[in-house]
């Protein structure tokens, strides 16, 4: 505890710290990564916006980004996807430039904040009704996307990537939304593991069955699936990412 925050250290393999800092509520506030020659690099910061709010205060309301790319570029369907289109997909800048920076709660609530960044469906795992289990050989399909984030990871290491879980429309909404949070950490789980994507660089989020990707109230394949996005730009806003450019 230093202060009013609370501060948890995780040890990389390379010598390096990772410092995540909460709030006496659990509240994350920032994580920063700490290089073994004591360079850090801030990978969040909520601390800009004050005090933690409640939910309604972080729900951003947007108007529609322009799209001027394919829709199959905007939403890649990884299964069908070259290498070349999921890293470009994951290392895209918004659709427009974005106006100020934003929390990671902000971007979380406000479909219409993530709607200006392009993402990946991996729909090549089909998760049964009622299951975040992901098989071995399904495991073994993330590799392409586990290469892409390394790969952005590698040129810049204070890149963040949402990952999102989502359900179909059977079942409750409560039973759901938890459902989809433990897909999304399943997948976030093997990526660390199995293709050593560092961990701190990944956040996971459920939408239970908000965002059907088919419409329909009955037992869906493709809507029970997971979704990768880059949220970088978002977290760090537009000066950043004008100069990482």
């Amino acid at each position: 505890r230093r202060g009013e925050e609370y501060v948890s250290v995780y040890a990389r393999r390379d010598g390096g710290e990772v410092l995540t800092y909460t709030d006496a509520n659990g509240v994350l506030l920032r994580r920063l990564r700490r290089f073994p020659d004591g360079r850090e690099i801030i990978l969040i910061d909520n601390g800009f916006r004050g005090p933690p709010r409640g939910f309604a205060e972080e729900v951003v309301v947007l108007p529609p980004p322009p799209i001027e790319i394919a829709p199959d570029a905007y939403v890649v369907d990884y299964g069908a996807a070259d290498e070349r289109l999921i890293y470009e997909t994951l290392t895209a800048p918004p659709l427009a430039p974005m106006q100020r920076r934003y929390t990671l709660d902000e971007i979380r609530y406000s479909p219409s904040v993530r709607a200006y960044t392009r993402s990946v469906d991996i729909d090549t795992i089909n998760f049964d009704t009622g299951s975040w289990a992901i098989t071995p050989d399904q495991a073994q399909r993330l590799v392409t996307v586990a290469e892409a984030l390394n790969e952005a990871i590698k040129r810049n290491p204070a890149e963040v990537f949402l990952i999102e879980g989502h359900t179909d429309a059977v079942g409750s909404d409560v039973d759901n939304l938890s459902l989809s949070d433990r897909r999304a950490q399943s997948v976030a789980t093997i990526l660390s593991r199995d293709f050593g994507v560092p961990p701190e660089n990944l956040t996971t989020q459920g939408y239970g069955e908000q965002y059907l990707k088919v419409q329909t109230q009955g037992p869906s394949r493709e809507n029970r699936r997971v979704t990768v996005r880059r949220i970088t730009p978002l977290l760090s806003g537009p000066q950043a990412e004008t100069h990482r450019r």
